[in-house]
């Protein structure tokens, strides 16, 4: 770029401190790697004073201190301490079903002294370093394992205090309601290349909100004319900018500072915010230290996931955790994240920090940490008070997740780095770190498919204990975490469940983790898609690629680890001492690699994304409703509605003739009727279309396609679908015990080959 072409407001001194802060970072990763590879080269080359090093630390390992070993007991004696834990936890959980202080409190105290147990156990006397090559793989593991341990246990420390801000939500909110207290709000609809049908009901449900000094604006990234021909029609305000510069941060900052709002709404172009998004939020800004008000996200279509394995009604998004157990912990922490969306912030502090950060892909992550570092308080309400579109495929997902993690990782890189910028306590360091962790937590999902395949075909045996250790040791943390893990959550997701979602994209993330800590900008924002849809199904190659590979070879090598178990157990051939040293952790490895190949097979179904043939989503929503008919009038309920039409059960006078109409008669020949159709709770009278008729529960139904509607009667359609306070409710995930019974039935009865026509049009997500 020349000299010319420089942002006049960016000193050489600031572009200097950002290559300087690049050149650290990345020059840290790859100083750690080349010293570790020039320590293993050494080590295998039998360089003397390294050898020696190696020698001495498994020598500690074999005779590792007594408290460190497990006790010369019976088998069923050593499960003591597993059974007592865990009567202990399901007692707690039993009389607590959702966690409060003090049964959050036993429950995390007992997590980790078992994890600090485990983790000195895996430390003192685990490790073979006999060879280079056990070694190396040994170390790798351990290292592996590290990076979820510790995030594990940061976790733990933040859950000792959670916060819940929905009773002061109710206190702060009598001033707004009563009118004390109304700042004036904008609300910002930030788009690129959204479809209008989205946005439409964007901007109709923010309409809607029961807040009166409000200014919508509709902030067009792409210029369209379509666009600000729909925000005329709709009655809000219209902005554009000639460039693109700084993607979502750029158009944001740009259209702030043409507004004067004192708070600043913002929704990506997909949300659409419940009429009480406002009175439930603002009445935070009546103290002075609070700069923004985060709320959870939530989505009125399943995921990809969720969708591709036929469990739309039984799994929960991939968001739910981080919005049910991870942001009320990190509020208490003072370490709230904004999320880029559904917030609500106070403009002069916004200014003061100079706007949204713009050096990242997550501006909405690094200006609440700006905020933060100047002593300002972010807050996160639990409250589902918007919804909007999740990721339509499992592309898209992939997209939005390599975002996210580029976008955080930047931290590492940029002046707002929550590790080293001035001003945050070091909870709320430690709440960031966690955060930052995560992502690299991908490359331990890799290396946990790639270890197997270690013991099969090189031989080597990167954990060495004994069935005693792993009673003692290994079984008292793996199954109290696993019990405890979705109470934890509030039952957002169960541990078997969350194994399956990391590891779908396990392979992508981990390339980006690498690559972004080797050249963090080298990529630029990329908008998720939305609003898309797809009549057929369709595999992802690219994403399934690795995966496959894997399978494959996970799959021989169990073969061959079976035939050698079986040779063994015939006997023939005859142990020698190297081969009963390597049985040691045969078996281990036998069991891992039965794991994989269902965790991977699983994988792969979701990797193959099915039909969803409409734009419009269906509600599982009850309404009573009129239906006329030419000169018949019946009466009934709605057992789903959409933007474009409803399913309605007749259930009052007149439904014989239905029934006759059903058989090829009387009144719906060519199942083309037109219709009128009144939904009495709201008084919304619709014209239409009888496309369909059939039978529920001996009632007859009738599916009616809307003609096309009028802008007010849209406005009443949206508000009644998306805008209803309450109506977006956190569903339980399934437990441990029923998470392997669905992932069983899924490779037993895979959705392309049993249901091939899956009727994806009725997705029940509200349920009033």
């Amino acid at each position: 770029m020349a000299p010319s072409q420089l942002d006049p407001k960016i000193s050489p001194w600031l572009i200097w401190q950002k290559f300087s802060r690049i050149q650290l970072a990345t020059l840290v990763m790859v100083g750690v790697m080349v010293i570790t590879g020039v320590v293993v080269t050494a080590w295998f080359a039998g360089q003397g004073t390294i050898n020696q090093i190696f020698q001495h630390l498994n020598q500690w390992q074999e005779h590792p201190p007594m408290w460190i070993k497990a006790p010369m007991m019976v088998g069923q004696y050593l499960l003591f301490w597993t059974v007592a834990l865990l009567l202990v936890v399901l007692i707690v959980m039993q009389i607590s079903p959702r966690p409060r202080t003090w049964s959050r409190t036993l429950v995390v105290g007992i997590l980790a002294v078992l994890t600090v147990r485990y983790l000195l156990w895996r430390s003192l006397s685990t490790l073979n370093l006999s060879t280079p090559l056990n070694g190396m793989f040994s170390l790798g593991l351990f290292f592996l394992e590290l990076v979820l341990l510790i995030g594990g246990i940061i976790q733990l420390v933040l859950l000792l205090r959670v916060r819940d801000r929905r009773p002061e939500a109710d206190r702060v909110a009598v001033n707004v309601v009563s009118g004390a207290f109304t700042p004036t709000v904008d609300i910002m609809i930030p788009t690129y290349n959204e479809p209008s049908l989205i946005l439409r009901r964007t901007i109709i449900g923010c309409q809607a909100l029961d807040y009166s000094p409000k200014t919508i604006y509709l902030l067009d990234d792409t210029r369209r004319p379509e666009i600000a021909t729909l925000a005329a029609d709709l009655g809000c305000e219209y902005i554009t900018r000639p460039d693109n510069r700084h993607a979502k941060a750029g158009n944001l900052n740009h259209a702030i500072a043409g507004t004067n709002g004192e708070l600043i709404v913002v929704f990506d172009a997909d949300f659409v915010p419940t009429k009480n998004f406002l009175t439930r939020t603002v009445g935070f800004f009546q103290e002075a230290q609070v700069a923004l008000v985060q709320t959870p996200q939530s989505f009125y279509n399943p995921d990809p996931i969720a969708r591709n394995l036929g469990l739309e009604h039984i799994l929960t998004p991939e968001e739910e955790v981080f919005y049910r157990q991870i942001q009320p912990m990190r509020d208490a922490a003072g370490g709230v994240i904004c999320s880029g969306t559904s917030f609500v912030v106070r403009r002069s502090a916004l200014i003061e920090t100079g706007g949204f950060v713009t050096e990242s892909l997550s501006e909405d992550f690094f200006t609440g940490i700006r905020l933060t570092a100047q002593g300002y308080r972010l807050v996160y309400l639990n409250e589902k008070l918007s919804a909007g579109l999740a990721a339509e495929s499992i592309a898209d997902q992939a997209l939005q997740r390599i975002r996210w993690a580029q976008g955080t990782l930047q931290a590492f890189f940029v002046k707002a780095n929550p590790l080293t910028i001035p001003g945050l306590r070091p909870i709320q360091r430690l709440a960031y770190l966690e955060g930052l962790l995560h992502w690299f937590t991908s490359i331990s999902r890799v290396g946990f498919l790639l270890m197997p395949l270690a013991y099969a075909f090189l031989g080597v045996i990167p954990l060495r204990a004994t069935g005693a250790d792993l009673l003692y040791f290994f079984v008292p943390y793996y199954v109290v975490n696993l019990s405890v893990f979705s109470w934890l959550n509030n039952r957002s997701r169960s541990a078997l469940l969350s194994d399956i979602y990391s590891l779908v994209l396990c392979f992508p993330l981990a390339l980006t983790v690498i690559k972004t800590m080797l050249n963090p900008f080298g990529k630029g924002f990329n908008v998720t898609p939305k609003g898309t849809s797809s009549d057929r199904f369709s595999f992802n190659w690219q994403l399934a690629l690795p995966l496959i590979v894997v399978f494959v070879a996970t799959a021989f090598s169990l073969w061959t680890s079976l035939g050698i178990s079986l040779a063994i157990g015939m006997g023939q051939p005859s142990m020698s001492p190297v081969m009963a040293e390597k049985m040691k952790g045969f078996d281990l490895g036998l069991i891992w690699s039965i794991y994989n190949l269902m965790t991977i097979g699983i994988s792969l179904l979701v990797l193959l994304d099915v039909p969803h043939p409409s734009l419009y989503e269906w509600f599982d929503l009850r309404r009573t409703v009129r239906l006329q008919m030419g000169e018949q009038l019946f009466w009934g309920n709605t057992t789903a509605i959409s933007e474009v039409g409803a399913e309605v059960v007749l259930t009052q006078a007149g439904f014989p003739m239905i029934a006759q109409g059903i058989n090829g008669k009387e009144v719906l020949p060519d199942a083309e009727t037109l219709v009128e159709l009144e939904i009495l709770e709201s008084g919304l009278v619709l014209q239409g279309q009888a496309i369909c008729t059939g039978t529920q529960d001996e009632f007859p139904t009738v599916r009616v396609r809307f003609e096309p509607v009028s802008l007010q009667q849209q406005r009443r359609l949206v508000e009644m679908l998306f805008c209803r306070p309450g109506q977006w409710k956190s569903r339980c995930s399934p437990g441990e015990l029923r998470s392997l019974w669905l992932l069983f039935r899924i490779l037993l009865r895979p959705r392309v080959i049993f249901d091939r026509n899956p009727d994806v049009s009725v997705v029940a997500v509200s349920k009033v």
